[in-house]
């Protein structure tokens, strides 16, 4: 990270901060003209949350700033996603097919706000406004699956993310909760590889595949440092030969739902 870099996100909150003093406002009382909590303001003026659609045209209409904050969350969102990441969001979009194999943490597409809060500030490596980037970016990509024309998604966890915590035991109950609705819908399809497998084939990490309108496959493969997007066929071919063990493996769709559902009950 380069040191004084203002995100855009940050740069937004700065920009919020000096119109709404201009207008000789405080937070509160801006809160009260907009219909949203002070603390929220607060928040998005330091960096720490990425607002809503509603909330900066609010800003925009009370503040008489002529469609600038709008323009500036256009800016925030085009730059939430880190750039190793974005070559991949483009496969993802278009995707018609999607098989995503998880060792550690629910695959960002299933995860919940709190839970993706709670994940990308784990080990203190990021700054907040750079998780509320990632966040805003995570949640925005997970509108493929509930699209007019949704790939199929079909996603393998090793049960070790069910025991994994990730914030509070509150946002355990509701990551669980959302992965039990999402998997209802019948285009989701989640499998869990059982503990008493043993050693297994997705142990060396996780990885994506993404089969495109053409019929071509499309590999990621993520690592501390950057992602990877590879569409040679060797590569391709050895993580489908990875997935089709992965899948031997795992638990049917009901037997892994019920299993979900059972150790929720241990984050009550």
């Amino acid at each position: 990270m380069v040191a004084g870099r203002v995100s855009t996100l940050e740069f937004l909150g700065g920009e919020l901060r000096r119109a709404r003093k201009e207008s000789g406002l405080s937070q509160e009382e801006l809160a009260q003209r907009i219909n949203y909590s002070s603390s929220l303001i607060g928040m998005v003026e330091i960096g720490h949350r990425t607002p809503s659609q509603d909330f900066v045209a609010r800003v925009d209409a009370e503040l008489r700033a002529g469609g600038l904050f709008e323009r500036l969350l256009t800016l925030v969102r085009a730059d939430a996603a880190p750039p190793w990441l974005r070559e991949w969001i483009s496969v993802e979009k278009e995707a018609t097919l999607i098989r995503w194999f998880e060792p550690s943490l629910v695959p960002g597409l299933l995860q919940t706000e709190a839970y993706a809060r709670a994940v990308l500030g784990g080990g203190g490596m990021l700054r907040q406004s750079e998780i509320e980037q990632r966040v805003s970016s995570r949640l925005e990509r997970q509108a493929i699956l509930s699209g007019d024309d949704p790939p199929e998604f079909v996603v393998v966890i090793d049960e070790a993310v069910l025991h994994r915590r990730a914030g509070e035991p509150a946002v355990m109950r509701e990551q669980f909760e959302h992965l039990l609705r999402v998997s209802e819908r019948p285009h989701v399809h989640l499998h869990v590889v059982p503990a008493d497998v043993g050693m297994h084939a997705g142990l060396a990490g996780p990885f994506i595949l993404a089969k495109t309108p053409d019929g071509a496959e499309v590999a990621h493969l993520d690592n501390p440092l950057w992602a990877h997007v590879t569409d040679r066929p060797e590569d391709v071919d050895s993580l489908q030969r990875r997935w089709e063990n992965l899948r031997g493996e795992a638990l049917p769709r009901r037997a892994s739902r019920d299993l979900v559902r059972e150790m929720a009950k241990s984050w009550t």
